[in-house]
């Protein structure tokens, strides 16, 4: 390597080393310069150096001590929580809500409006963003990074909204207007990917590389994470199951389905199926997931239903194995988070018998905001990204 080339690399090395500290900090809480020393392989001296570089960045303060035997106690180092704020959206066609959350990903502020007749989406993020950065009592200076999931294809050239049905007046454009409003930087990405990535940090895939997350409810999605990464396909429509051809659902009259119509496996198990399945066995509900809840509270008395249920569902993961052979299959959604065990204990029985393929079907455990989390999170990782460029 020319000479001239050489002064850069202890730079390279003391910003990976100060960025895979602020990591540990972060997710693992208060560390010592000695602990943080040996977890990530450097000297004392090379780990206080990294210290006093954070410190005078502003990202990191010293929270404490911790007695170490013989000598002086060791300081405590953590991340500065309010050095910084993300705020993460779930938008909806009924209401959408917002909250802030500070440099640790810790909830601080929420809101959340009524949007059901609302045909302006800037207004709508406008109130949320102010809303939930004024309940979390910052400035809105702070806030770095803006989050929205929304349903629907998300064209991953523009960051655009390429075609969402429940969210007709979000259009094409909105970023760009979005990002005229705000001064933090605005992203728009596929609610139920937000929801796999929340997974795949504190969920059910069990920190897994490759994995699929699978979102039942009133409408069907698929989240995949190849490689560490999430996939989004050349349009942005990588996970769109719903428009999966798969056994008993009927394509609309002359056979040609369009974004407008409901695509064979949504027939099969989409919400309007698992309402029709639960009444057929006696479980009337208003929707999806309180059949899901009904059948296993009733015990033997709702195995049918599940089973049938199960077996609907089986038919699409079974398709995704044996393209992508994932290691761990979550199942999520309204209708996979009520199903928890019961269902997904059944769901891999069925897909074994439907295909030489044995994934790891497991119920997902971030039953509360998925979406909401794995927009704080994606905001949170971008932000953190900015800071060693």
């Amino acid at each position: 390597m020319p000479k001239s080339h050489t002064p850069g690399v202890p730079k390279l090395l003391r910003v990976l080393n100060d960025q895979a500290a602020l990591k540990l900090l972060l997710e693992d809480g208060p560390q010592t310069r000695a602990q943080l020393a040996e977890r990530t392989s450097m000297s004392k001296v090379t780990a206080s150096q990294m210290m006093e570089r954070l410190q005078s960045r502003g990202l990191v303060e010293v929270v404490g001590s911790k007695s170490g035997g013989r000598g002086p106690n060791a300081s405590l180092y953590a991340a500065v929580p309010t050095f910084t704020y993300v705020v993460g959206i779930e938008v909806g066609p009924v209401t959408t809500k917002g909250a802030c959350a500070d440099f640790t990903g810790r909830i601080v502020g929420r809101a959340e409006i009524d949007v059901e007749h609302s045909t302006d989406p800037v207004a709508v993020v406008r109130r949320v963003v102010t809303d939930a950065v004024a309940d979390a009592g910052v400035e809105m200076s702070k806030v770095q990074r803006i989050v929205l999931g929304t349903p629907g294809v998300i064209d991953p050239a523009s960051g655009d909204i390429g075609f969402s049905w429940n969210l007709p007046a979000w259009h094409r454009g909105l970023r760009t207007a979005l990002n005229e409003e705000f001064t933090p930087a605005v992203e728009i990405e596929n609610d139920v990917n937000l929801a796999c990535l929340a997974e795949q940090r504190s969920g059910g895939a069990g920190g897994a590389t490759d994995f699929v997350y699978a979102w039942f409810g009133g409408g069907l999605g698929l989240g995949v994470i190849l490689n560490g990464q999430l996939y989004r396909g050349a349009s942005g429509a990588a996970g769109e199951i719903g428009f999966l051809p798969v056994p008993g659902g009927d394509l609309p009259t002359g056979g040609v389905v369009t974004r407008l119509s409901k695509g064979s496996y949504q027939r099969v198990i989409g919400g309007d199926a698992v309402l029709d399945i639960g009444a057929k066995h006696g479980f009337d509900a208003t929707d999806p997931e309180d059949v899901l809840a009904a059948a296993i509270a009733a015990g033997p008395e709702g195995a049918a239903c599940l089973d049938e249920i199960a077996r609907g569902i089986a038919l699409g993961i079974v398709a995704v194995c044996v393209l992508l052979d994932p290691t761990v299959v979550v199942l999520g959604g309204p209708v996979g988070y009520a199903g928890g065990l019961e269902l997904a204990g059944r769901v891999a029985a069925q897909t074994s018998q439907l295909a030489p393929v044995n994934p790891s079907v497991v119920a997902g455990s971030v039953t509360e905001e998925p979406v909401m989390r794995g927009a704080i999170l994606h905001g949170l990782d971008a932000v953190r990204e900015s800071l060693f460029d």
